[in-house]
């Protein structure tokens, strides 16, 4: 839920009072997020926001990784990080993220023609 909470804050914050109507993450499958959870935790945490009803849309990132001792990039399995060649000395180079994609949200209305002259500054 945490984690959730902190996407809404972000995604609040940035729609600067315009209502949002999709979310677009990129999780990586090290992040040990799951998706039906977040899903769920997004609409709890955005009740009451200008982000709620909003569509949560998220893609996963495999997992990658370079092996140190062979230089070869391979796809993880799981959480054991062991390269083909049976090293264990592999660097994550992929499945870590955790960002805000992209947003949906309203257009700002733009003040009426006639607002400076009414402006009484």
């Amino acid at each position: 839920m945490a984690i959730t909470q902190s996407v809404v804050d972000a995604v609040c914050e940035h729609a600067a009072g315009r209502t949002v109507y999709r979310v677009v993450l990129e999780v990586g499958a090290l992040c040990a997020v799951v998706p039906d959870a977040m899903d769920f935790c997004f609409e709890l945490a955005t009740e009451g926001t200008v982000a709620q009803g909003a569509l949560l849309d998220i893609h996963t990132v495999a997992a990658r990784a370079r092996c140190r001792c062979c230089d070869s990039e391979f796809e993880v399995a799981g959480f054991i990080l062991l390269c083909p060649c049976g090293s264990a000395d592999v660097e994550i180079t992929a499945g870590r993220e955790l960002r805000i994609r992209s947003m949906e949200v309203s257009e700002q209305c733009a003040p009426p023609a006639d607002a400076k002259a009414m402006d009484p500054r």
